[in-house]
């Protein structure tokens, strides 16, 4: 069988996409954060695994409050990860090996530090300066409230009040997420006119397109007014307050985005994609943010959130179906990203510690995910198999959540310790320096079994696991593009048709009996006896006479 990639549509349609969280996979400098020099020593790697692009993290100059995700300047690289030179050299570089390039843009915020917020600090109120960012006066007989009683995504209230040039206790910024973070304000035509800018500095540059940081985000409620449930975005740590977030105007933005990229393909006839993370309460809310003119993708994070359970995998699997790829598009699906429990961690549980059950479970997820119709995204580490780092001490985490809450609920370093790449000890690989040298995050002794070293050696191991189902995934027209049909199964397995007779099936583990697997068989998540699934395994197989629900 010819594993040459079958390609007679829109290349982002199927493709899979890697996560480069670039502060973690792979430090050319020996200052113990990685680097664009990392990832560009790194790509051999990815092509052998078999992606077809890469999706790199916020590299842009920034205070790292929120690790990048606080821009300063948006044309330019942080000296922590090199220079634009390098940038240009990773881009060649990928490119010459069919990797295309998207970049992380965060339009919602940007840093404390960004010249036009401190321009806007400097200014008088009603100063237009002023107008690209949400400043207000506070509530009360001397405006020592906040304007609204908004509380912010990762902990504390939504505001900040500001100290003006003449001394006095001021008015108030907006910020969502940190008060190192404020939220631009859209309805200023300048702002929209900056991420013009911004784009095309990109787009000119090479790259294959943009990951769109709160794409449902950007507009606010003009009259600012209070929220029904104010601490909704704080405890459920997603964007649900509808004054703040999924506005209606902000698919103007998205629409005049892929216009700005149609028009760079039209030039040279390559496709750039705009993939946004869009986190919206139904699959329906989610359709309208991959109309024809809008996003081509939208990450569908339901399939993440789904617990362990057939009938859950099958609603959220069946809804995005219906809504999202019924718009034409195809439906992009996640398992895993830098902000979520991985997924060895997130699928065990506590009383089965050490018990491989996450393990198990994972790895039938992962070929579950690389059956479906449309797109995938894979986060860095997760074709290790590595579990979350739970132990961290207090002393060395870095999340602004856990600045803000003191909390260690929901913090996301646990996900983000630097890849191992080699060796018994840290580093693991992951740095050039000196003997001794520290990643930025410490990585666990048993981070040695997962070694990706010892990964590539190991025919049994969640690298080869994902290496094959990208290759099968590449050869074979029923994965990828196309629809699917549900089959009759045993309580306890989930199992669909793609195409002309390839079968995926889950068993969630709960089957009475092991399930029979009739046809010929391509791959299999976990060591089944020849013919049957059992225990938590998924597998993949031919057969001509699978019965339609």
């Amino acid at each position: 069988m010819s594993l040459e990639r079958i390609r007679t549509h829109h290349w982002w349609r199927d493709a899979v996409i890697y996560q480069v969280y670039v502060r973690s996979f792979l430090d050319s400098t020996g200052d113990g954060v990685g680097d664009l020099a990392g990832v560009r020593a790194g790509l051999p790697y990815l092509k052998k695994l078999g992606v077809d692009g890469i999706w790199l993290s916020p590299f842009y100059p920034s205070p790292q409050h929120d690790h990048g995700y606080d821009v300063a300047d948006y044309c330019d690289v942080d000296p922590l990860f090199g220079d634009l030179a390098e940038f240009d050299l990773l881009t060649a570089a990928a490119h010459r090996l069919g990797i295309k390039v998207l970049l992380d843009i965060v339009p919602n915020h940007c840093s404390s530090a960004h010249p036009w917020f401190r321009e806007a600090l400097a200014a008088a109120p009603g100063d237009p300066a002023r107008t690209r960012f949400h400043f207000a006066d506070g509530r009360g007989p001397d405006g020592g409230l906040p304007p609204n009683n908004w509380h912010a995504m990762f902990g504390g209230p939504a505001w900040s009040r500001v100290t003006e040039a003449d001394g006095r206790p001021g008015q108030w910024y907006l910020h969502m997420f940190t008060p190192e973070q404020p939220d631009w304000n859209w309805r200023t035509p300048e702002v929209a006119a900056e991420f013009d800018r911004t784009l095309r500095f990109w787009l000119d540059r090479g790259v294959d397109g943009f990951r769109i940081d709160v794409a449902a985000g950007l507009f606010k409620h003009p009259g600012l007014p209070d929220s029904p449930d104010p601490e909704a975005d704080a405890r459920t740590r997603d964007s649900v307050n509808p004054l703040a977030w999924n506005r209606p105007e902000v698919h103007g933005v998205w629409r005049h985005w892929r216009a700005v990229c149609e028009e760079y393909t039209a030039r040279d006839g390559r496709e750039r994609l705009l993939v946004g993370e869009v986190s919206v309460p139904t699959a329906r809310e989610h359709a309208r943010y991959v109309r024809p003119d809008e996003l081509h993708q939208a990450f569908f994070f339901d399939l993440l959130g789904a617990p362990w359970d057939p009938d859950a995998f099958r609603k959220v699997i069946s809804e995005a179906m219906q809504d999202i790829a019924g718009t034409g598009s195809t439906v992009t699906w996640v398992l895993n990203n830098h902000d979520q429990v991985r997924t060895v961690t997130r699928y065990g549980e506590p009383a089965a510690e050490g018990s491989g059950l996450g393990t198990a479970r994972a790895r039938a997820a992962a070929l579950l995910m690389l059956a479906l119709p449309g797109a995938a995204y894979i986060y860095q580490g997760e074709e290790l198999g590595l579990p979350e780092v739970v132990d961290l001490p207090d002393d060395v985490l870095t999340d602004p959540i856990f600045r803000r809450t003191g909390s260690r609920a929901r913090i996301r370093d646990g996900c983000r310790v630097p890849l191992p790449w080699s060796g018994k000890a840290s580093p693991f690989g992951f740095t050039s320096g000196a003997e001794g040298a520290k990643p930025w995050l410490p990585q666990p002794e048993w981070f040695a079994e997962h070694a990706t070293e010892r990964a590539l050696a190991d025919t049994r191991s969640f690298w080869h696991l994902y290496r094959d189902g990208l290759q099968l995934r590449s050869a074979l027209p029923q994965l990828g593009e196309g629809d699917l049909r549900w089959l009759d199964t045993p309580p306890g397995v989930l199992s669909f048709v793609r195409g002309d007779g390839l079968v995926c099936a889950v068993n969630f583990g709960t089957a009475p009996t092991p399930a029979p697997v009739p046809g010929t068989p391509l791959l299999a998540s976990g060591p089944c006896p020849p013919g049957v699934l059992a225990g938590s395994t998924a597998a993949w197989w031919i057969t001509d006479d699978a019965p339609a629900r």
